[in-house]
């Protein structure tokens, strides 16, 4: 299970540096929700992976780790604002420019 996971934070992270390094801005918000959804899959995965154990300290004699979780629920609203502001900067940025280039060139 832990190399699945590894694989998939792996692929999650190399799709989002391609198309963050593309030119392209809707390639590159793209690629920065990929970055964030492995971002928050690492976060995720270093709580370990348990099973059947309440997330609330003292209700068993073990339990899960509540502070990846916590963490991953933050990311999550900060990476959904972050989309929807880089959304509305490159709707601005076509607009303004009347091209979806990162770099602002004028040729297609």
């Amino acid at each position: 299970m832990e190399a699945l996971i590894a694989m998939a934070i792996g692929v999650l992270t190399g799709c989002g540096v391609y198309l963050v390094l593309r030119a392209r801005t809707f390639a590159l918000v793209l690629g920065l929700t990929l970055l964030s959804y492995a971002v928050n899959l690492f976060l995720f995965a270093t709580g370990r992976l348990v099973t059947g154990r309440p997330p609330v300290i003292g209700a068993a004699a073990s339990h899960a780790d509540p502070l990846p979780q916590a963490l991953v629920l933050t990311a999550i609203v900060i990476g959904f604002a972050m989309t929807a502001f880089l959304i509305v900067l490159s709707l601005r940025a076509r607009a303004d420019l009347g091209n979806d280039h990162v770099d602002g060139r004028e040729d297609a």
